[in-house]
Protein backbone atom coordinates (compact mmCIF):
# COMPACT_ATOMS: atom_id res chain seq x y z
CA UNK A 1 0.00 0.00 0.00
CA UNK A 2 2.72 2.38 -0.96
CA UNK A 3 1.31 5.81 -1.77
CA UNK A 4 4.33 7.04 -3.69
CA UNK A 5 5.55 6.29 -7.17
CA UNK A 6 8.47 3.96 -7.52
CA UNK A 7 11.55 4.96 -9.41
CA UNK A 8 15.15 3.89 -9.37
CA UNK A 9 16.90 6.78 -11.05
CA UNK A 10 15.96 10.11 -12.47
CA UNK A 11 17.99 13.00 -13.75
CA UNK A 12 16.46 16.42 -13.97
CA UNK A 13 18.41 19.21 -15.61
CA UNK A 14 17.05 22.69 -15.25
CA UNK A 15 18.77 25.58 -17.01
CA UNK A 16 17.85 29.18 -16.47
CA UNK A 17 19.35 32.63 -16.83
CA UNK A 18 20.47 34.67 -13.86
CA UNK A 19 21.08 38.43 -13.93
CA UNK A 20 24.52 39.36 -15.17
CA UNK A 21 25.12 41.56 -12.16
CA UNK A 22 24.41 38.65 -9.84
CA UNK A 23 27.01 36.37 -11.42
CA UNK A 24 30.18 36.42 -9.38
CA UNK A 25 33.79 36.06 -10.47
CA UNK A 26 33.69 32.30 -9.90
CA UNK A 27 31.37 31.76 -12.86
CA UNK A 28 32.93 30.44 -16.05
CA UNK A 29 33.17 33.56 -18.24
CA UNK A 30 32.67 31.61 -21.48
CA UNK A 31 29.54 29.66 -20.52
CA UNK A 32 28.41 31.81 -17.58
CA UNK A 33 27.30 28.57 -15.97
CA UNK A 34 26.80 27.33 -12.43
CA UNK A 35 26.50 23.58 -11.90
CA UNK A 36 24.78 22.19 -8.81
CA UNK A 37 24.39 18.46 -8.18
CA UNK A 38 21.71 17.06 -5.88
CA UNK A 39 21.75 13.45 -4.70
CA UNK A 40 18.63 12.14 -2.96
CA UNK A 41 18.54 9.17 -0.61
CA UNK A 42 15.26 7.97 -2.18
CA UNK A 43 13.48 9.75 -4.97
CA UNK A 44 10.20 7.98 -4.19
CA UNK A 45 10.03 9.39 -0.65
CA UNK A 46 7.06 11.79 -0.70
CA UNK A 47 8.60 14.44 1.52
CA UNK A 48 11.94 14.43 -0.29
CA UNK A 49 10.16 14.52 -3.63
CA UNK A 50 8.24 17.59 -2.43
CA UNK A 51 11.52 19.34 -1.63
CA UNK A 52 12.80 18.47 -5.11
CA UNK A 53 9.66 19.95 -6.69
CA UNK A 54 10.03 23.14 -4.67
CA UNK A 55 13.65 23.48 -5.78
CA UNK A 56 12.55 23.01 -9.39
CA UNK A 57 9.88 25.69 -8.94
CA UNK A 58 12.41 28.11 -7.47
CA UNK A 59 14.69 27.55 -10.41
CA UNK A 60 12.01 27.86 -13.09
CA UNK A 61 10.64 31.08 -11.64
CA UNK A 62 13.99 32.78 -12.18
CA UNK A 63 14.43 32.02 -15.88
CA UNK A 64 13.04 35.30 -17.24
CA UNK A 65 15.34 38.29 -17.80
CA UNK A 66 18.53 36.57 -16.64
CA UNK A 67 21.84 35.86 -18.36
CA UNK A 68 23.77 33.27 -16.36
CA UNK A 69 23.08 29.58 -16.87
CA UNK A 70 22.54 27.25 -13.93
CA UNK A 71 22.33 23.50 -14.33
CA UNK A 72 20.83 21.52 -11.48
CA UNK A 73 21.06 17.73 -11.72
CA UNK A 74 18.95 15.56 -9.41
CA UNK A 75 19.97 11.91 -9.03
CA UNK A 76 18.37 9.19 -6.92
CA UNK A 77 20.63 6.97 -4.78
CA UNK A 78 17.67 4.63 -4.24
CA UNK A 79 18.73 3.88 -0.68
CA UNK A 80 22.23 2.74 -1.65
CA UNK A 81 25.39 4.16 -0.08
CA UNK A 82 27.36 2.80 -3.05
CA UNK A 83 25.08 4.55 -5.55
CA UNK A 84 25.38 7.81 -3.67
CA UNK A 85 29.15 7.54 -3.50
CA UNK A 86 29.29 7.02 -7.27
CA UNK A 87 27.02 10.00 -7.82
CA UNK A 88 29.29 12.19 -5.71
CA UNK A 89 32.28 10.99 -7.76
CA UNK A 90 30.43 11.92 -10.96
CA UNK A 91 29.63 15.43 -9.73
CA UNK A 92 33.25 15.93 -8.66
CA UNK A 93 34.69 14.61 -11.94
CA UNK A 94 32.46 17.03 -13.85
CA UNK A 95 33.61 19.90 -11.64
CA UNK A 96 30.25 20.90 -10.20
CA UNK A 97 30.33 24.12 -8.19
CA UNK A 98 28.23 22.85 -5.26
CA UNK A 99 26.88 19.43 -4.25
CA UNK A 100 23.69 19.07 -2.21
CA UNK A 101 23.33 15.78 -0.34
CA UNK A 102 20.32 14.03 1.17
CA UNK A 103 22.30 11.27 2.88
CA UNK A 104 21.47 7.60 2.53
CA UNK A 105 23.43 6.89 5.72
CA UNK A 106 24.36 9.81 7.97
CA UNK A 107 27.23 7.78 9.46
CA UNK A 108 28.80 7.54 6.00
CA UNK A 109 29.11 11.29 5.54
CA UNK A 110 32.84 11.40 6.29
CA UNK A 111 33.79 9.75 3.00
CA UNK A 112 31.66 12.19 1.00
CA UNK A 113 33.07 15.14 2.93
CA UNK A 114 36.67 14.08 2.36
CA UNK A 115 36.10 13.66 -1.38
CA UNK A 116 34.50 17.09 -1.65
CA UNK A 117 37.20 18.67 0.49
CA UNK A 118 39.94 17.26 -1.75
CA UNK A 119 38.12 18.74 -4.77
CA UNK A 120 37.31 21.99 -2.91
CA UNK A 121 33.58 21.67 -3.73
CA UNK A 122 31.23 22.91 -0.95
CA UNK A 123 28.54 20.57 0.37
CA UNK A 124 24.99 21.40 1.45
CA UNK A 125 23.43 18.50 3.37
CA UNK A 126 19.69 18.53 3.88
CA UNK A 127 16.99 16.59 5.77
CA UNK A 128 19.40 13.90 6.99
CA UNK A 129 22.00 15.52 9.21
CA UNK A 130 25.59 14.28 9.47
CA UNK A 131 26.89 13.73 12.99
CA UNK A 132 28.48 16.79 14.58
CA UNK A 133 31.98 15.33 14.38
CA UNK A 134 31.67 15.06 10.59
CA UNK A 135 30.22 18.56 10.25
CA UNK A 136 33.41 19.81 11.89
CA UNK A 137 35.69 18.11 9.34
CA UNK A 138 35.73 21.13 7.00
CA UNK A 139 34.62 24.75 6.86
CA UNK A 140 32.60 24.41 3.62
CA UNK A 141 29.84 22.18 4.99
CA UNK A 142 26.25 23.28 5.62
CA UNK A 143 23.04 21.64 6.76
CA UNK A 144 19.43 22.61 6.07
CA UNK A 145 16.75 20.79 8.05
CA UNK A 146 13.98 21.19 10.58
CA UNK A 147 13.75 21.37 14.37
CA UNK A 148 13.00 17.78 15.34
CA UNK A 149 12.31 18.36 19.02
CA UNK A 150 9.90 21.15 18.17
CA UNK A 151 7.94 18.88 15.82
CA UNK A 152 7.60 16.23 18.54
CA UNK A 153 6.44 18.75 21.11
CA UNK A 154 3.87 20.05 18.65
CA UNK A 155 2.59 16.50 18.17
CA UNK A 156 2.20 16.25 21.91
CA UNK A 157 0.37 19.58 21.99
CA UNK A 158 -2.08 18.40 19.33
CA UNK A 159 -2.89 15.35 21.48
CA UNK A 160 -3.30 17.49 24.59
CA UNK A 161 -5.63 19.91 22.83
CA UNK A 162 -7.73 16.99 21.57
CA UNK A 163 -7.94 15.68 25.14
CA UNK A 164 -8.90 19.07 26.55
CA UNK A 165 -11.54 19.54 23.86
CA UNK A 166 -13.20 16.15 24.43
CA UNK A 167 -11.63 14.02 27.15
CA UNK A 168 -13.82 10.99 26.54
CA UNK A 169 -12.98 10.98 22.82
CA UNK A 170 -9.28 10.49 23.62
CA UNK A 171 -9.26 8.61 26.95
CA UNK A 172 -11.84 6.17 25.67
CA UNK A 173 -11.61 3.68 28.53
CA UNK A 174 -11.73 6.44 31.13
CA UNK A 175 -8.76 5.14 33.13
CA UNK A 176 -7.00 8.52 33.24
CA UNK A 177 -4.14 7.25 31.09
CA UNK A 178 -3.41 7.59 27.40
CA UNK A 179 -2.52 4.23 25.89
CA UNK A 180 -0.25 4.87 22.88
CA UNK A 181 1.81 3.32 20.13
CA UNK A 182 4.65 4.92 18.16
CA UNK A 183 5.54 4.40 14.52
CA UNK A 184 9.23 5.25 14.37
CA UNK A 185 11.21 6.33 11.35
CA UNK A 186 14.46 4.84 10.18
CA UNK A 187 16.67 3.51 12.96
CA UNK A 188 19.71 5.74 13.34
CA UNK A 189 18.01 8.80 11.86
CA UNK A 190 18.44 11.69 14.30
CA UNK A 191 14.95 13.11 13.70
CA UNK A 192 13.31 9.74 14.36
CA UNK A 193 15.07 9.34 17.69
CA UNK A 194 14.26 12.88 18.81
CA UNK A 195 10.62 12.76 17.71
CA UNK A 196 10.12 9.41 19.43
CA UNK A 197 11.49 10.73 22.70
CA UNK A 198 9.86 14.13 22.85
CA UNK A 199 6.36 13.40 21.57
CA UNK A 200 5.83 11.38 24.76
CA UNK A 201 7.98 13.52 27.04
CA UNK A 202 6.13 16.70 26.12
CA UNK A 203 2.77 15.18 27.11
CA UNK A 204 4.13 13.81 30.38
CA UNK A 205 5.61 17.21 31.23
CA UNK A 206 2.10 18.62 31.08
CA UNK A 207 0.96 16.25 33.82
CA UNK A 208 -0.61 13.50 31.73
CA UNK A 209 -0.07 9.83 32.42
CA UNK A 210 0.74 7.62 29.45
CA UNK A 211 1.06 3.89 28.91
CA UNK A 212 3.17 2.59 26.05
CA UNK A 213 1.64 -0.38 24.28
CA UNK A 214 4.20 -0.72 21.47
CA UNK A 215 6.71 1.11 19.29
CA UNK A 216 8.42 -0.13 16.14
CA UNK A 217 10.30 1.26 13.19
CA UNK A 218 8.33 1.49 9.96
CA UNK A 219 11.18 3.21 8.08
CA UNK A 220 9.13 6.28 7.08
CA UNK A 221 6.99 4.09 4.75
CA UNK A 222 3.21 3.91 4.58
CA UNK A 223 3.08 0.20 3.75
CA UNK A 224 5.18 -0.64 6.80
CA UNK A 225 3.04 1.68 8.92
CA UNK A 226 0.00 -0.23 7.70
CA UNK A 227 1.63 -3.56 8.57
CA UNK A 228 2.67 -2.50 12.08
CA UNK A 229 -0.72 -0.94 12.83
CA UNK A 230 -2.58 -3.98 11.52
CA UNK A 231 -0.63 -6.18 13.92
CA UNK A 232 -1.26 -3.81 16.82
CA UNK A 233 -4.99 -3.73 16.15
CA UNK A 234 -5.01 -7.52 16.31
CA UNK A 235 -2.98 -7.50 19.53
CA UNK A 236 -4.50 -4.57 21.41
CA UNK A 237 -7.94 -4.25 19.86
CA UNK A 238 -9.62 -0.99 20.83
CA UNK A 239 -7.11 -0.21 23.59
CA UNK A 240 -4.99 2.06 21.36
CA UNK A 241 -5.92 5.67 22.13
CA UNK A 242 -3.07 7.58 20.49
CA UNK A 243 -0.86 6.84 17.48
CA UNK A 244 2.29 8.95 17.38
CA UNK A 245 3.98 8.70 14.00
CA UNK A 246 7.41 10.14 13.18
CA UNK A 247 6.11 11.13 9.74
CA UNK A 248 2.90 11.40 7.73
CA UNK A 249 3.56 8.44 5.44
CA UNK A 250 3.54 6.01 8.36
CA UNK A 251 0.56 7.80 9.92
CA UNK A 252 -1.36 7.34 6.67
CA UNK A 253 -0.44 3.66 6.76
CA UNK A 254 -1.96 3.47 10.24
CA UNK A 255 -5.11 5.19 8.97
CA UNK A 256 -5.38 2.66 6.15
CA UNK A 257 -5.04 -0.19 8.67
CA UNK A 258 -7.80 1.28 10.83
CA UNK A 259 -10.06 1.58 7.80
CA UNK A 260 -9.27 -1.94 6.62
CA UNK A 261 -9.98 -3.35 10.08
CA UNK A 262 -13.25 -1.39 10.09
CA UNK A 263 -12.53 0.09 13.50
CA UNK A 264 -15.67 1.97 14.61
CA UNK A 265 -15.31 5.74 14.84
CA UNK A 266 -15.94 5.71 18.58
CA UNK A 267 -12.85 3.51 18.99
CA UNK A 268 -10.67 5.37 16.47
CA UNK A 269 -7.43 6.56 18.12
CA UNK A 270 -5.95 10.04 17.82
CA UNK A 271 -3.43 9.84 14.94
CA UNK A 272 -0.73 12.50 14.57
CA UNK A 273 2.07 12.76 12.01
CA UNK A 274 4.85 15.08 10.85
CA UNK A 275 5.62 16.68 7.47
CA UNK A 276 2.35 18.16 6.21
CA UNK A 277 2.27 16.21 2.93
CA UNK A 278 -0.86 16.59 0.81
CA UNK A 279 -2.47 13.27 1.71
CA UNK A 280 -2.01 13.99 5.41
CA UNK A 281 -3.63 17.40 5.00
CA UNK A 282 -6.63 15.71 3.40
CA UNK A 283 -6.73 13.19 6.26
CA UNK A 284 -6.77 16.03 8.80
CA UNK A 285 -9.53 17.67 6.79
CA UNK A 286 -11.71 14.54 6.82
CA UNK A 287 -10.92 13.76 10.47
CA UNK A 288 -9.07 10.46 10.02
CA UNK A 289 -5.94 12.18 11.38
CA UNK A 290 -6.14 14.51 14.36
CA UNK A 291 -3.30 16.62 13.07
CA UNK A 292 0.14 16.87 11.59
CA UNK A 293 3.16 19.12 11.98
CA UNK A 294 4.31 20.99 8.90
CA UNK A 295 7.97 20.51 8.05
CA UNK A 296 8.05 23.31 5.52
CA UNK A 297 9.45 22.07 2.20
CA UNK A 298 9.11 25.54 0.68
CA UNK A 299 11.31 27.20 3.27
CA UNK A 300 13.82 24.35 3.28
CA UNK A 301 14.07 24.40 -0.52
CA UNK A 302 14.53 28.17 -0.50
CA UNK A 303 17.44 27.88 1.91
CA UNK A 304 19.03 25.03 -0.05
CA UNK A 305 18.87 26.98 -3.31
CA UNK A 306 20.00 30.29 -1.80
CA UNK A 307 22.95 28.75 0.03
CA UNK A 308 24.05 26.69 -2.98
CA UNK A 309 23.83 29.69 -5.30
CA UNK A 310 25.70 31.95 -2.88
CA UNK A 311 28.47 29.36 -2.52
CA UNK A 312 28.71 29.00 -6.31
CA UNK A 313 29.17 32.73 -6.92
CA UNK A 314 31.28 33.43 -3.85
CA UNK A 315 28.63 35.48 -2.07
CA UNK A 316 28.70 35.79 1.73
CA UNK A 317 26.15 33.50 3.35
CA UNK A 318 25.41 36.23 5.88
CA UNK A 319 23.54 37.98 3.07
CA UNK A 320 21.46 34.89 2.35
CA UNK A 321 20.13 33.31 5.52
CA UNK A 322 20.80 33.20 9.27
CA UNK A 323 23.33 30.39 9.77
CA UNK A 324 23.68 28.83 13.23
CA UNK A 325 27.25 28.16 14.28
CA UNK A 326 28.30 28.98 10.74
CA UNK A 327 26.85 25.72 9.41
CA UNK A 328 23.16 25.11 10.22
CA UNK A 329 19.81 26.40 9.01
CA UNK A 330 17.00 24.88 11.09
CA UNK A 331 13.49 25.64 9.85
CA UNK A 332 10.65 25.92 12.41
CA UNK A 333 7.52 23.74 12.23
CA UNK A 334 3.83 24.62 12.34
CA UNK A 335 0.94 22.72 13.93
CA UNK A 336 -1.89 21.74 11.60
CA UNK A 337 -5.29 20.66 12.93
CA UNK A 338 -8.86 20.92 11.69
CA UNK A 339 -8.98 24.46 13.07
CA UNK A 340 -6.42 25.80 10.59
CA UNK A 341 -6.30 23.10 7.91
CA UNK A 342 -7.81 25.27 5.19
CA UNK A 343 -4.93 27.74 5.46
CA UNK A 344 -2.48 25.02 4.50
CA UNK A 345 -4.51 23.14 1.90
CA UNK A 346 -5.00 26.40 0.02
CA UNK A 347 -1.44 27.65 0.50
CA UNK A 348 0.04 28.73 -2.84
CA UNK A 349 3.25 27.22 -4.13
CA UNK A 350 6.41 29.27 -3.85
CA UNK A 351 6.80 31.78 -6.66
CA UNK A 352 10.22 33.29 -6.28
CA UNK A 353 13.46 33.19 -4.41
CA UNK A 354 13.41 35.86 -1.75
Amino acid sequence: MNRVKKGALFLVTLSFLLGLTSCGNKINEETKEIKIGVTLYKGNDTFINDIRKEIEALVKNKEEAEVCKITIDFVDANGSVINQGNQIDRFISREYDVICVNLVDRTAAATIIDKAKDADIPLVFFNREPVEEDMNRWNKLYYVGAQAEQSARMQGNIVIKAFETDKSAVDKNGDGKLQYVILEGELGHQDAAIRTEYCVKSVMERGFELERLADESANWQSDQGNEKMTNWIKEFGNSIEVVFSNNDEMALGAVYALKTAQVPKEHWPVVVGVDGINEALEAVKDGTMEGTVLSDTQVQATNIVNIAYALAIGQSLEEVSPIRNGKYVLVPHKEITKENIDDFIKRPKIKEIK
